[in-house]
């Protein structure tokens, strides 16, 4: 059946016609280009805030399971684990933005702060489980070496964990990606409200939202494909 169609003229026309509607007219394209810029740039500064919460929560986490220092700062991790992962994204955000941030009008700054402090949680336990997984000679010969337990971990332990765990930070970057699409929640004309925004104007919710969802595809493959590049390169050279 889709090849007939495929094969008519009229079908392209019809095509083509939705096309100049959604995107060519009033140059409707921008709200998608838009929209990307915002949702690249909180997808990226969310990364990185996650990033570092995540590195001083398994840092943390971990002095405190081998050697029992930190108690108190291990307990307020624990507890800002438990309720991040527990907790569904979206009411995070709606919390921060509606509660939290209620006098902010910087919804781009909220956006980031919540994307970030949702993905620290999950970024922290995926340290957490790369720093465990070396043996623990390793740090025992870094001390012997002269090495302060800060130095060894800095130096020897989490050059070998964070590229036993790469690929498991590339796919939470890649899902954190995919999850800002509901930054729309709080106004934010972000990528998906571009295409909300088009469908309100042409009464065609077909064509924006594949257009979407075909952006949120490419950059996925492109992030994937720079990230399978990375892994061959420190397995090639083993740095």
């Amino acid at each position: 059946m889709l090849a007939i169609l495929a094969q008519s003229p009229a079908f392209w026309s019809a095509l083509t016609d939705k096309f100049y509607l959604n995107f060519v007219k009033n140059d409707r394209w921008r709200y998608l280009v838009d929209g990307l810029g915002i949702t690249l740039e909180v997808a990226l500064c969310a990364v990185i805030l996650g990033a570092a919460i995540g590195f001083v929560v398994a840092v943390i986490r971990t002095t405190h399971d081998k050697h029992g220092r930190l108690r108190l700062l291990n307990l307020l991790c624990r507890v800002y684990l438990t309720v991040i992962r527990g907790t569904p994204m979206t009411v995070q955000l709606l919390i921060a933005y509606f509660v939290i941030f209620a006098s902010s009008k910087n919804g781009t700054m909220v956006a980031i702060l919540a994307f970030g402090f949702n993905s620290g949680a999950y970024v922290a336990e995926i340290i957490r489980a790369g720093i465990t997984s070396i043996d623990d000679g390793q740090m025992e010969a870094a001390r012997s070496l002269g090495l302060s337990y800060v130095q060894g971990l800095r130096a020897v332990v989490l050059p070998q964990a964070i590229r036993n765990v790469l690929p498991a930070l590339g796919n939470e970057f890649i899902v954190l990606l995919k999850d800002t699409s509901i930054a729309s929640f709080i106004a934010l004309r972000d990528l998906s409200k571009g295409g909300e925004i088009i469908r309100s104007q042409t009464y065609d919710a077909f064509m924006p939202f594949l257009m979407v969802a075909a952006i949120y595809l490419v950059l996925v493959m492109i992030f994937t494909r720079l990230l399978s590049r990375l892994e061959r390169h420190l397995h090639r050279t083993g740095a």
